[in-house]
């Protein structure tokens, strides 16, 4: 039995790529789930997909950059499962361009869902972790947030914000016995990554992603893996 089994993790962005990967993944640890996004459909799929593998999931549709849709997804967790255990902060946007042609608007959504997002989420998660006096947080990053590259200013500067948001928090949160961390991959096979040209069987793939989440949360309670940097092995 998984050290994880009866306990209970929110995933962000989890209609699709990455977050649905997560989701499995955390089902077939025995985790009950509740995933969320803005598509409906999307995440009545994800919850169907677990409950095929056996798990319990709960599908709470929401913009998370929207403090009372954070509020519904939290509220409802507790009054369904009873505690929150884990909270995967997945969901993202990117808009690439150059900085005279980013749009105003598409720089502003980017940092309500990136970071905004993950602000909001964290806050509502918090005190229930703390009453708990364990947890662990878990944001997926990108290595866009330690690197630069043409046409990536406004996503970059999300992701090294949210690369500093996750460091000062796990400062803030390991004295309650809270594990924070940030995984930072590279390019991933999802309608997300701007990749074109690359062979997408060489780079990362969403189930990748899910299983360094695994390792993070697999480690012993007195340890906390902070930090991981996710590359494909040969990108071609």
């Amino acid at each position: 039995m998984s050290r994880a089994a009866g306990k209970v993790a929110i995933v962000t962005g989890a209609g699709k790529g990455i977050g649905k990967a997560i989701a499995l993944s955390l089902a077939k640890e025995k985790m009950k789930v509740v995933v969320t996004a803005r598509t409906a459909s999307d995440l009545e799929k994800v919850a169907d997909e677990v409950k095929q593998l056996g798990g319990e999931a709960l599908a709470i549709p929401a913009d998370i950059s929207r403090e009372e849709d954070v509020k519904k997804v939290v509220s409802k967790t507790i009054d369904s499962f009873g505690s929150i255990d884990v909270l995967i902060n997945n969901a993202g946007i990117g808009v690439f361009a150059p900085v005279e042609e980013l749009k105003i608007e598409d720089f502003d959504r980017m940092f309500a869902v990136n970071m905004r997002g993950v602000f909001l989420c964290t806050q509502a998660a918090l005190p229930y972790m703390k009453k708990q006096a364990s947890g662990a947080i878990i944001n997926i990053s990108s290595l866009a947030g330690k690197n630069f590259f043409k046409g990536g200013s406004g996503y970059a500067a999300t992701k090294w914000a949210l690369n500093g948001f996750t460091k000062c928090l796990m400062l803030e949160a390991r004295e309650y016995n809270i594990r924070v961390s940030v995984i930072c991959p590279g390019s991933v096979a999802t309608e997300f990554s701007p990749h074109s040209g690359k062979d997408e069987t060489k780079i990362l793939q969403s189930q990748d992603v899910a299983d360094a989440v695994l390792t993070v949360l697999r480690l012993p309670d007195n340890a906390l893996m902070s930090e991981v940097d996710l590359r494909p092995t040969n990108p071609k």
